[in-house]
C-alpha cells in the first residue's frame, strides 16, 4: 500500500465495521492516522415514527448539543400521573439511524398488544463508531456523556422510573457490546442488560472480521490508545470479573446471537466467560440467523418482549 492509499483508507470509517468473532485479518503494530480528523456528530438529523421526537441537551463533557431520539407510548399524554421503565437502545457502527422508526414501531406495537407493558425509549447517539467508550484521546467522551449526562437528563424531563430497576440497556453489535459495558461497570444504574450480536466481545482487539486491517487499528489508536491493555481495561470481560458478585445476585442478563453470526465465536468465548464467573444469564442461540439485527428480533419472537415483560413486571411498569 503507498501512502496515498493509507490515507484513503485510514481516514474512512466503514458503517459495516464491527469488530469480533472469527479471524479474517490480523493486527500486527499499531498504524497512526495522519491528516485531519472527521467531524463528530454530536446533533444527528430527525428520525420521523410512530411515537418519535427529537431532542438535543447541553454536554458538558462535549461543550456542545447531543442529541437522542426518544418514543413515548401513546399512554404517556393520557395517564399524566403514571411513571415508566425506560429502555436505553445502543445502535450499531454507522449510526443507527435507519433503524430507529422501525424500532419504536416494533415497540409500539408489541405495547397495543400487551404483549410488553408501556415504556420509553432512548435511541442514544453514540456516533458511528463511539464504541460506547470515552476515548483514549479526549475527542469523545461517549460513556460518559450516556451514563453522566443523558440518563440524569431523561429522568430530570420525563417521568420515568428514576431507578436501576427501571432501566434497561439494549443493544446490538457495537451496541451490544455497548450494552454489555456499561451494563457491567455500571450495575448501580442499569438492572437490565440485552446484548445481541455483540462485538468486539474478544479478549484482545488483535484480529476483525468486518474491516481492514488499517481501519481496525486505526479505531485502536483512536479510541483505544494504540494499547491492548487499555482495550481490555476496557472491555465487558474485565467488568464482568469487576462486579461478578453484584451482577450475580440481581442483574437481568441477555446474550442472544445468531449461529451464523461472525462474531458468535468471540459470544460463546464471552458467555462461557459468565460461566465461569457464576454470572446468570440467557444464552440464546438462533439457528441461521447471521449479523443482522432484524433477523436476530424476528427470531427472537415474542421471547423478546417476554424479557422485557419479566423486567418491568417486577417495577409494576
Amino acid at each position: 500500500m503507498n501512502r496515498r492509499e493509507y490515507l484513503v483508507a485510514a481516514g474512512t470509517y466503514a458503517t459495516s465495521l464491527m469488530l469480533g468473532g472469527m479471524a479474517h485479518a490480523k493486527l500486527t503494530a499499531p498504524l497512526v492516522r495522519t491528516g485531519p480528523q472527521p467531524p463528530l456528530q454530536w446533533v444527528t438529523p430527525e428520525v420521523k415514527g410512530r411515537g418519535l421526537s427529537l431532542h438535543t441537551f447541553r454536554s458538558r463533557a462535549v461543550g456542545a448539543e447531543v442529541s437522542f431520539h426518544l418514543y413515548k407510548p401513546p399512554v404517556y399524554g393520557a395517564d399524566l400521573t403514571r411513571r415508566f421503565p425506560v429502555v436505553y437502545w445502543l445502535h450499531g457502527s454507522g449510526g443507527g439511524q435507519n433503524g430507529i422508526a422501525l424500532l419504536a414501531d416494533r415497540a409500539d406495537q408489541a405495547i397495543a398488544a400487551g404483549k410488553v407493558p408501556p415504556h420509553l425509549m432512548v435511541f442514544v447517539n453514540g456516533l458511528r463508531m463511539g464504541m460506547y467508550v470515552d476515548w483514549s484521546n479526549g475527542r469523545a467522551p461517549v460513556e460518559t456523556v450516556i451514563v453522566h449526562e443523558l440518563r440524569p437528563h431523561i429522568d430530570a424531563n420525563w417521568r420515568t422510573v428514576a431507578t436501576r430497576d427501571g432501566r434497561l440497556l439494549d443493544g446490538f453489535s457495537m451496541g451490544g457490546y455497548g450494552a454489555a459495558r456499561l451494563g457491567f461497570r455500571h450495575p448501580e444504574l442499569f438492572r437490565t442488560i440485552s446484548i445481541m450480536g455483540a462485538g468486539p466481545m474478544q479478549e484482545f482487539l488483535d484480529r476483525t472480521p468486518r474491516a481492514s486491517r488499517v481501519q481496525a487499528a486505526d479505531l485502536l489508536n483512536e479510541v483505544y490508545g494504540g494499547t491492548q491493555d487499555r482495550f481490555r481495561a476496557a472491555s465487558p470481560r474485565r467488568y464482568a470479573e469487576q462486579n461478578a458478585t453484584v451482577l450475580a445476585r440481581s442483574s437481568r442478563i441477555r446474550l442472544a446471537i445468531g449461529d451464523q453470526d461472525e462474531t458468535f465465536v468471540n459470544n460463546n468465548e464471552f458467555h462461557e466467560h459468565l460461566v465461569r464467573l457464576a454470572i446468570p444469564h440467557d444464552w440464546i442461540v438462533l439457528p441461521g440467523v447471521g449479523h443482522n439485527p432484524i433477523a436476530v428480533l424476528n427470531a427472537l419472537g415474542d421471547r423478546h418482549w417476554d424479557f422485557y415483560r419479566n423486567a418491568f413486571d417486577a417495577i409494576g411498569g
